[in-house]
This record gives C-alpha cells, structure tokens and sequence, in this order.
C-alpha cells in the first residue's frame, strides 16, 4: 500500500466518524434515541474497524514488517 492510499483512508476513517455523529444527530430531530444510535452505530463500527488496521498497518511499517511505498 503506498502512503497516499494509506492517507486516504484515514480521512475516509475520520469521514465515516462524522457521518455517524451526523446520522444520529438528524435522526433524533424524527426518531427516538434508540433508533437514532442502531442507525449510527454500524457506521461507527467501520469506522473503528478501518482505524484499527490502519494503526496496524502503520505499526507493521515502524517494525519494519511491511513497509508502506
């Protein structure tokens, strides 16, 4: 992976993060709670899956495992 796409997706990560606080603050405005969180709560879930392996990604090319291009 070269370190443009690696850049890349951690924006998409921090994107995903904002549209969940979005997602669950708009629909508060027409639906309870509960619902308001199921709806934001799978997109927050990529987006902490994305970071995770980036982190990982990242760790791996400080070790020297796999380096990022």
């Amino acid at each position: 992976m070269n370190r443009s796409r690696f850049v890349g997706l951690a924006l998409a990560a921090f994107g995903l993060v904002f549209l969940s606080f979005v997602v669950r603050g708009t629909t508060r405005l027409v639906a309870p709670y509960e619902v308001a969180v199921a709806l934001s709560a799978p997109i927050l879930f990529v987006a902490a899956a994305l970071l995770v392996a980036l982190v990982a990604l990242a760790t791996l090319d400080v070790i020297g495992i796999r380096r990022l291009e």
